[in-house]
């Protein structure tokens, strides 16, 4: 009995990266790195013909300076989002239309005006897009998206002062992925 308890270990180990080859994809957005060096990643494993599920991640600690007269500049955010993506062809090729959970926690400030704004948003995001297989293993997505959700945030007057100009709740809804990435299919 062990021997055939190992046999079966040993072919279901052996059969695994055939059994995940076109399952599952990686890929990185390089829209968001023009946005003041956003990191970003986004995982998606396929469970259907025509469905990938996807995990997505962005983050952002940067704070730039603007010059020695001028005051900083950040867009700081660690953002995480957790969807599906439904595929009319069939994964990783052609057409295809995303929704997604998101939450962001943000702090934005110095790009129009000396306030900065922090908080935290949550909602709900839609995107189409369209993907060129390049090769084997490799992708180009294209595609567009917004999201709507909540916003609880704090205003302050400057990105160092601290003094704080107003909080509270709001509704939104934002553009939220424009997106030009590559992306490695195994």
């Amino acid at each position: 009995m062990s021997i055939r308890f190992l046999s079966f270990c040993a072919a279901v180990l052996l059969s695994a990266p055939a059994a995940l080859c076109q399952r599952v994809a990686l890929s990185t957005n390089a829209v968001g790195y023009a946005d003041y060096a956003t990191l970003n990643m986004e995982a998606s494993v396929s469970v259907a013909r025509q469905w990938t599920l996807t995990a997505g991640v962005k983050y952002n600690p940067f704070m730039f300076s603007a010059g020695e007269d001028r005051h900083d500049v950040s867009n700081r955010q660690r953002l995480f989002a957790a969807g599906a993506r439904f595929w009319p062809w069939h994964v990783y090729s052609g057409w295809w239309f995303a929704g997604k959970l998101q939450y962001q926690e943000y702090n934005v400030g110095g790009i129009t005006s000396l306030q900065t704004q922090e908080g935290d948003r949550y909602g709900l995001g839609a995107t189409v897009g369209y993907t060129y297989m390049l090769g084997e293993h490799f992708n180009l997505e294209l595609g567009i998206g917004g999201w709507a959700g909540a916003d609880i945030f704090t205003r302050y007057e400057c990105p160092v002062c601290g003094l704080t100009i107003g909080s509270g709740r709001k509704a939104f809804i934002l553009p939220n992925d424009i997106i030009l990435a590559l992306s490695f299919v195994f």
